[in-house]
């Protein structure tokens, strides 16, 4: 059974009350239904085979992971060596970070279940120091599996570009972002939610403002 990140009036109306411009996107999107793998190691499996591929893709390999192991526990994916998770269409690099994440689980040295009582800042900090999992993905996992309710990512291109659609910026640099952060905190997971709505085209008539690369100039870089 499917599971979504979970939010409601609450959330839905400290953001409005917080801000016009995302109340009205809110208004315009309705609910949003994004899905979580509440198990943290299936999601960071989840994480690695994602990494730089369509999601069309991302979800195929996913599908023959859960048809071959039914849970993608430590335990099992442990049983099989790094040439069998290539078979699953990963690539070498992706097959030894996950085996590696797994010894460490299994052999005590990350402990992933500590992390649930890690602050933000600590559970990314911790994540990270995986081979494989950078700032983003260690964001990623907060957000759509341990269902943290503040993520808002400034590394996440859509994320950015959702800024920009809504609020008619040209480019966000790190202190404006930290300016939104601290206005849809403490549910700025939630707002995410919206701004990747936004920047994936769900209200027509929302335009990029970010500046148009210069062509001739463009093809002289070359």
């Amino acid at each position: 059974m499917e599971q979504f990140f979970p939010y409601g009036e609450q959330e839905i109306a400290y953001l409005k009350s917080r801000d016009k411009r995302l109340g009205e996107v809110i208004d315009k999107v309705g609910m949003v239904k994004r899905r979580v793998i509440p198990d943290l190691f299936a999601a960071l499996v989840h994480s690695i085979v994602g990494q730089q591929i369509s999601t069309k893709a991302h979800e195929t390999i996913w599908e023959r992971i859960q048809t071959k192991l039914g849970v993608a526990s430590p335990s099992a994916i442990s049983r099989l060596s790094i040439e069998e998770l290539q078979r699953f269409g990963i690539t070498f690099k992706k097959a030894a970070y996950i085996h590696n994440a797994t010894r460490k689980i299994l052999d005590g040295g990350f402990d992933i279940n500590a992390l649930y009582d890690l602050n933000d800042e600590d559970v990314c900090r911790r994540l990270s120091a995986l081979d494989g999992i950078g700032v983003w993905s260690a964001e990623m996992l907060m957000l759509f599996s341990m269902q943290r309710p503040d993520v808002l990512s400034y590394g996440d291109l859509a994320i950015q570009r959702g800024l920009r659609m809504v609020y008619h910026h040209r480019k966000i640099d790190r202190k404006l972002f930290e300016k939104y952060r601290r206005r849809f905190s403490p549910y700025c997971s939630v707002a995410s939610l919206y701004l990747w709505a936004v920047a994936s085209g769900t209200i027509a008539g929302m335009r990029d403002y970010a500046p148009k690369r210069n062509k001739r100039w463009a093809k002289k870089k070359k």
